[in-house]
């Protein structure tokens, strides 16, 4: 094996597994220590930087970050990173001081962006302080996208989303709300040097079986719905309601429709409970709000009664092997089950959907009939078109969105300037050591058995007596803190120095994890099986040492390692060193 290079930013950057695993890659470690030294608004500030919209996702976000934690290798439950990001924005006082000014020179260019969500905002909030003129076009009459739209108030309240919008705002972009984009065509004759498309996925699958249009009047697309409940269109529901879908939107509905005067709400989905898409926490607060989830039944019909629905039959199903061997939802023949209802909410999923984008402008649709946008530049086939969030790849959620916007910024600016879209600037990057005398380090390494803290809830009975009701109540400032010591400070990377090594194995001895190994060199997969312990994640790099004075390389395996710094604490020479990776990812400007 190579030694390991890490004058690049990528290997370090990996062992970070929770930025690492974070589509904007936030400094999750960097604002954690932040909140523990009560700097809430510097903890606000890091985040604003990568995610944009830390008040929103600190409520909302899928959490990717969270199912890579390290503490989720020593305990069952990950480090609620999520909430420490709410509790900061909670926290963070009056920033008017430390948002970037708007630009006091226009540069010359000027870029539309269709559809004002978490993409284009996020477009416009990286190009207007670089003195881009943005134009935001949006049909809804307050930006935000599907954040205002399909998120209940009760996860995410109002106020919420207009300050952090309004932080975007008051950099000067220039708002066109109430405004429907119909024609890519006409918005490319206008004068834009570049486009922007970040309109989402605004339609809802529907459900073709027996009796749809029949019952049409009381069968609801759930992403509809919900807009029209944010909207202040509808402001109730009939007292028995099936909602069908197994994602977040279908959770969103049936929580919605307890609060609406739903006293008989089901959530009944096709796959198993363990497969269904909707994130572990959602389900589990529809389930404490008394909501049941069935499993493996497949509708088959709508029954009604004079044009009015009646309820819903539906086929029960298992993971079955056919023929060719492959496990498939199949029949089981048990008897089919009616449940009776007064409306069903369809959350089945969501699509795309481009009428308004004409065929003839030399931009491209594959087989799916999304366009085709590159993976890094998000350009499309037309140069002067850009796609992000859900309507580049199709739906995912706010964070990857925020990511795609960033990236399609970098593209648009070196577009505008006419440099090669392709040119990705490397991330600004430090590492620096945390020592502060001969055994002591600028950070707190104790490794301690500490389970998660639990978000307090609003009383079930306030919660669902109405919809903008926020149910969670966030940490307050003491259970943030004891939070905040779960982390293990996974930034605080151990750098190896081999010519200072003696090749003692004090390190080995002392090391908690037995992450640590001197052998002989080969080939990767054949030592990853004969180091102390089996290195068997092979998603994370091994770090690999040059040949010592006897021979023998030192090999650490990055995964299990916990940052404790006993290796460090025990060397006699200093071979091992603690030192924080800070890795900040270039946004639009940044190549200069």
């Amino acid at each position: 094996m190579e030694p390991t290079n890490t004058e690049s930013p990528e290997h370090f950057h990996k062992v970070v597994d929770c930025q690492w695993a974070c589509p904007a890659h936030t400094p999750v470690p960097e604002y954690i220590r932040m909140i523990a030294q009560g700097r809430y608004a510097d903890a606000y500030m890091v985040n604003w930087r990568s995610n944009v919209f830390p008040g929103i996702l600190g409520r909302t976000c899928d959490r990717p970050c969270e199912p890579a934690c390290r503490r989720d290798r020593v305990e069952d439950q990950p480090v609620a990173i999520c909430r420490l990001k709410r509790f900061a924005a909670d926290n963070k006082g009056d920033l008017s001081d430390r948002m970037p000014a708007p630009a006091a020179n226009w540069n010359g260019k000027t870029v539309a962006c269709v559809g004002a969500g978490p993409a284009s905002l996020t477009v416009a909030r990286d190009l207007a302080p670089l003195g881009y003129r943005v134009v935001l076009f949006d049909r809804d009459a307050k930006g935000g996208g599907m954040i205002r739209s399909q998120i209940p108030r009760f996860r995410l309240p109002e106020e919420v989303i207009d300050e952090e919008v309004g932080f975007v705002t008051a950099l000067g972009p220039e708002l066109v709300l109430n405004k429907e984009v119909n024609s890519l065509k006409a918005l490319l004759a206008e004068p834009y040097d570049a486009i922007f498309v970040g309109t989402g996925a605004p339609r809802g699958r529907d459900l073709d079986v027996p009796g749809r249009a029949e019952a049409a009047a009381n069968i609801h697309i759930g992403i509809d719905w919900l807009s029209s409940v944010s909207f202040g269109h509808i402001e109730k529901i009939g007292r028995r309601v099936i909602v069908l879908g197994g994602g977040n939107t279908a959770m969103d509905c049936c929580r919605t429709s307890r609060r609406l005067g739903g006293e008989d709400v089901k959530v009944i989905v096709r796959s198993g409970f363990e497969e269904m898409k909707a994130s572990p926490w959602e389900k589990e607060d529809a389930m404490h709000e008394g909501i049941p989830i069935h499993n493996f039944l497949v509708p088959k019909s709508f029954t009604h009664e004079d044009g009015k629905l009646t309820g819903v039959w539906f086929e029960k199903v298992a993971w079955q092997a056919g023929l060719d061997g492959r496990k498939a939802l199949r029949p089981t023949g048990e008897p089919d089950q009616h449940f009776e209802c007064d409306d069903v909410l369809v959350a089945i999923g969501q699509e795309n959907s481009f009428p308004w984008i004409e065929r003839d402008i030399g931009l491209e649709f594959n087989k799916w009939d999304m366009p085709v946008v590159g993976e890094t530049t998000f350009q499309s086939t037309n140069p002067k078109v850009f796609f992000g969030g859900d309507s580049a790849f199709g739906p995912k959620n706010i964070i990857w969105a925020v990511a795609h916007g960033h990236e399609a910024a970098v593209s648009i600016d070196l577009y505008c300037r006419g440099q090669d879209t392709a040119l990705r600037p490397p991330p600004g990057v430090t590492l620096a050591s945390q020592k502060m005398g001969i055994h002591e380090w600028s950070y707190d390494n104790d490794v301690s058995l500490d389970e998660r803290r639990k978000v307090p809830l609003l009383e079930t009975s306030l919660a669902l007596a109405s919809v903008k009701a926020e149910v969670e109540l966030g940490f307050d400032r003491e259970l943030a803190y004891a939070e905040t010591q779960r982390c293990l400070n996974c930034d605080v990377q151990t750098v190896f120095s081999a010519p200072a090594c003696i090749e003692c194995d004090a390190c080995v001895d002392i090391c908690p994890t037995d992450c640590i190994t001197f052998t002989a060199n080969g080939d990767e997969a054949e030592v990853r099986t004969r180091l102390k312990a089996p290195a068997l994640n092979l998603t994370q790099d091994l770090y690999v040492s040059g040949s010592l004075p006897t021979g023998r390389v030192m090999v650490k395996d990055e995964d299990v390692c916990l940052h404790c710094g006993l290796c460090a604490e025990r060397c006699p020479t200093g071979a091992w060193d603690m030192q924080k990776f800070l890795l900040t990812t270039t946004q639009a400007g940044g190549c200069r």
